[in-house]
């Protein structure tokens, strides 16, 4: 007998294949919302996409072939800065989502519980980079965008370990390398609100970056591996581009990736 509530994975695969941006924040805050309070059944009774759905007009290039970005003085440049991090942000939603509607079954409930609380969390931050976009007269997808975030997720798509291995212990805790510097370029460019923005988002990732490594660790030892060795392993079969520093070493300690981990594949 069923309890008539909706599955986890139906409510995550709906807001997955949610392409209008607004849409999307609000599904996956809901999606969030709802497992919080008990309204969704911990089944993973449907498949996730291959992919998210995404606006329709967002133009996609590889990332080798994006404009090249400018120093921060011009408006143009400005409206680059701040449609490239909500291009990142707005993928990270469909990241968190896809990492518990993928994984979840095998993963528990904890693990969906905090990756939602993610997803929620990503959600929250595209929607402070959209309006921030709409102040300068842009918007999401006026702009190109690349599709590298999206590829990381395709090619670890078979392996939990993978997963946490490249998307938060590597791509989340680049975030927390180069956000200090982007926050600094704009507080001197005097506009505070977008240093409140950056601040808030670089606190966010550091504790993003601690659940991925709380489950990479927790893979690691059921699998009965040693972490940093698998870490290492999978980072270099799966993430092409090379760890480059300079590297927030506090923040990323923070967020359970010590040192020791990348000082000598960097």
């Amino acid at each position: 007998m069923t309890s008539g509530r909706r599955s986890i994975a139906a409510a995550i695969r709906a807001a997955l294949l949610t392409g209008d941006p607004t849409a999307k924040v609000f599904a996956a805050r809901q999606v969030a919302r709802d497992w919080r309070l008990g309204r969704l059944d911990l089944t993973f009774d449907v498949e996730m996409p291959e992919r998210p759905e995404w606006p329709a007009a967002l133009e996609l290039l590889p990332p080798g072939r994006m404009p090249k970005r400018g120093k921060m003085g011009s408006e143009r440049n400005r409206i680059a800065l701040w449609h490239a991090l909500a291009h990142i942000e707005f993928v990270a939603i469909d990241l968190a989502l896809d990492m518990a509607g993928r994984f979840g079954d095998s993963m528990g409930q904890v693990f969906v519980s905090e990756f939602l609380s993610v997803a929620a969390d990503e959600a929250m931050h595209f929607a402070l980079l959209a309006r921030k976009l709409d102040s300068l007269g842009s918007c999401y997808g006026a702009l190109p965008a690349h599709d590298g975030l999206w590829s990381a997720a395709r090619d670890t798509s078979h392996d939990v370990a993978a997963r946490l291995a490249i998307v938060p212990m590597v791509l989340e805790a680049r975030g927390l390398d180069v956000t200090p510097a982007t926050l600094e370029r704009v507080r001197a460019q005097g506009d505070e609100n977008g240093a409140k923005i950056l601040k808030r988002i670089l606190d966010d990732e550091i504790r993003h970056v601690a659940i991925g490594s709380k489950h990479f660790h927790a893979v690691a030892a059921h699998r009965g591996e040693n972490a940093r060795e698998l870490w290492r392993k999978l980072v270099e079969m799966h993430f092409s581009g090379g760890l480059k520093g300079p590297f927030n070493d506090s923040a990323r300690l923070a967020g359970g990736l010590p040192r020791s981990y990348y000082a000598a594949i960097a």
